[in-house]
């Protein structure tokens, strides 16, 4: 019996990879940094340290260190995101179908916690959700389980008893190995891929959630 619902955030509440796609571009052309947008699409689900990190080992640059760059490109994803406020469709449509199934709500993002307050707060959404988990400061991101984990077990809820919503094949990863039941709203462009067979329940957008997604 599904007692918790569990939402990523980039990509699925808020329509912010475009925004993160141009502020690596953005940040790391200055630096020097011979990347692409497809290359920025490639890691999306990934946690920007990580990626970084990834960049400055295999292209290293002069100047600000990893943690300063993942600075300048959060600081202009939260920028455009208070500018824009660009929700995705049918989240309210989502959190209002797992409000009236009495389902716990929680978000579990690879975004730093400063983003994600920020992001539900331009959204007004911040009293949908119990709790709030980044993978900020965890070992690993998604596709890591841990962030997913921590959110159950800070609903007191046992995973398997939890559904969780996601956009991306890393969030998917890191959901399905926690043993959660899934969600998986892909970007239109990639939505026709063989991967998200992975997936319990493929919807085009949030609108079409139904209460028997919630329960089956």
């Amino acid at each position: 019996m599904i007692k918790a619902a569990i939402f990523d955030m980039d990509g699925l509440l808020v329509d912010s990879e475009p925004f993160w796609q141009d502020a690596q571009l953005l940040v790391l052309h200055d630096l020097g940094v011979n990347i692409t947008r497809q290359d920025t699409i490639n890691t999306t689900g990934i946690r920007i340290d990580q990626i970084i990190k990834h960049y400055y080992k295999t292209q290293p640059w002069q100047g600000p260190n990893c943690d300063e760059v993942c600075d300048l490109i959060l600081d202009k994803v939260i920028e455009l995101v208070g500018i824009n406020k660009p929700m995705m469709p049918g989240v309210l449509h989502a959190l209002n179908l797992c409000k009236d199934a009495n389902l716990k709500i929680a978000l579990a993002s690879s975004s730093p916690l400063r983003l994600i307050n920020a992001t539900l707060k331009a959204l007004d959404i911040e009293q949908w959700f119990e709790q709030r988990y980044s993978a900020e400061h965890l070992k690993y991101g998604k596709p890591h389980p841990e962030v997913y984990l921590n959110a159950a077990e800070g609903l007191n809820v046992d995973p398997k008893e939890c559904i969780a919503f996601e956009d991306s094949f890393a969030g998917l990863l890191s959901a399905k190995s926690a043993q959660m039941k899934t969600v998986i709203v892909p970007e239109h462009k990639v939505a026709e891929k063989d991967q998200w067979v992975i997936s319990d329940v493929k919807l085009r957008t949030l609108n079409e959630l139904s209460t028997e997604d919630l329960v089956r």
